[in-house]
């Protein structure tokens, strides 16, 4: 038989004891992970400018808006690492606008125009744009006007000061609302309304980029994801801001879809030509003064091999100027290019990059061919379509290139060409958009020849084409 052995008992403090310890032992190492201070970014070695702070005597360079390929984390991690400027950072002096009513409404609107594209519907970030642009209006540096300094380099690719104005941004639908928004802003800068938080800055970036200039100016101030810069020494200081503000302002044909003070003043002056970058041309056509005068509204054009796809949009507007109605349809290749209206369905087939604009139905559209130029969102791509014969729309003798959409003719048909029919819809291939509607009492236009459409053949970037 066996003989029983007694059974032990742990005390029950000691088993709460242990039970605690446990506890202790998971929730003490989870509560360090969770709560450690987060380290900081290490910036990444960037090879910068020495700073050089330019003599009274000399003038200090203009760089246009060149970037140091950085990641974002990385270039944010960078700016952590420069200091901002222990001087002294005084208020800007008010600005009174001056001159014609015409000219101070160009003012105005090249004015809300930085505003809404470089800071979007934020009336904090807006008035830190508008105040640097008034201090470039001042400084002896930059040009004497508000459009002047607003659009500055905008004929270059890389030379904008402005981004927007060159990189097809100003394609973009802005809301009435928001529109009016930046004009109130704008309008109270140009009355004397002064932004004290950004001083005599000159320049200014998104703190996710690192431009070549900003190592040879003085950080003075963060608003939002901005920083804000002057120039280092003398050239900063409320001293060099004596510049003379001219009082005629530039008419700015870009803006006319935003602006009828630019669209009236293109128009009665004939703005309507391409202002198209030379350097970027080369050997090739470029629209002509006395294309438009021969033409109507449709651009034939060839890309060429240094213009990149984001570009593309940036040189139609430039190409269409105030036109209310224009087409503009490219190809890749000399060889893929129509010489002349109507193009074939194999024509239509090969277009690398159309866009469209009818503003009586409110309607601008730039679309790619997505099977040549990869595009992020699906709307931007070329649809397939049933080809269709394009014919070019007739100009009677005495038409003015500038009427409105409702009172051009129908499109009349070419020599040899079946007449299109109101109904058919507009076949420019790609281009999704609603038929165009005739204008009540519109006679129907006799079918005459029409010339030849403008030409042209635009550069792009190798690299570019593998995009």
């Amino acid at each position: 038989m066996t003989p029983d052995i007694p059974n032990p008992t742990v005390p029950r403090w000691i088993a709460v004891v242990l039970a605690l310890l446990a506890i202790v032992a998971i929730a003490a190492p989870l509560a360090i992970v969770t709560t450690a201070p987060k380290l900081p970014p290490v910036a990444r070695a960037v090879a910068t400018r020495p700073q050089r702070v330019v003599p009274p005597t000399e003038l200090p360079t203009v760089e246009p808006a060149a970037f140091i390929a950085l990641a974002p984390t990385d270039a944010r991690a960078f700016n952590a690492t420069v200091p901002f400027s222990t001087d002294p950072n005084p208020a800007a002096r008010p600005f009174r606008l001056t001159g014609s009513p015409e000219s101070q409404a160009r003012a105005l609107d090249c004015l809300a125009a930085a505003a809404i594209y470089e800071a979007g519907d934020d009336t904090t970030g807006q008035k830190a744009v508008v105040q640097v642009v008034l201090n470039r209006v001042r400084h002896p540096a930059f040009p004497k006007t508000v459009c002047g300094v607003v659009f500055q380099g905008q004929e270059r690719r890389t030379g904008c000061q402005f981004t927007f104005t060159c990189d097809g941004a100003m394609l973009r639908a802005v809301i009435p609302a928001a529109w009016e928004r930046a004009r109130t802003v704008a309008r109270m800068a140009l009355v004397g309304a002064v932004d004290a938080r950004v001083g005599h800055a000159t320049h200014y970036h998104t703190d996710w980029v690192v431009p070549y200039w900003s190592s040879s100016l003085d950080k003075i101030v963060a608003v939002d994801t901005h920083l804000f810069f002057r120039w280092s020494g003398w050239w900063g200081t409320p001293g060099a801001f004596r510049g003379g503000y001219t009082g005629v302002e530039p008419v700015i044909p870009q803006l006319a879809r935003l602006s009828e003070a630019h669209r009236s003043a293109a128009e009665a002056a004939g703005m309507t030509t391409a202002q198209l970058d030379p350097a970027m041309l080369g050997d090739t056509l470029a629209p002509t003064p006395a294309g438009v005068a021969q033409d109507t509204n449709t651009f034939l054009v060839t890309l060429g091999a240094k213009l990149a796809p984001e570009d593309f949009p940036a040189l139609a507007e430039n190409a269409c100027g105030v036109r209310p109605y224009c087409k503009f349809m490219a190809w890749s290749t000399k060889a893929a290019t129509p010489a002349a209206l109507p193009i074939t369905p194999i024509q239509q087939r090969a277009m690398a990059f159309s866009y469209l604009r009818d503003r009586a139905f409110g309607f601008e559209k730039a679309l790619w061919n997505c099977g040549e130029f990869k595009r992020a969102k699906p709307n931007e791509c070329m649809k397939a379509q049933v080809s269709l014969t394009l014919a070019p729309p007739a100009t009677p003798p005495a038409a003015d290139p500038l009427a409105t959409p409702a009172a051009r003719p129908p499109l009349a048909a070419v020599p040899g060409a079946a007449v299109a029919k109101p109904a058919m819809p507009d076949p420019l291939a790609g281009v999704r958009r609603k038929g165009d509607t005739p204008a009540s009492g519109t006679a129907p236009a006799t079918a005459t020849a029409a010339p030849p459409p403008v030409r042209a053949t635009l550069p792009r970037t190798e690299a570019a084409r593998e995009r």
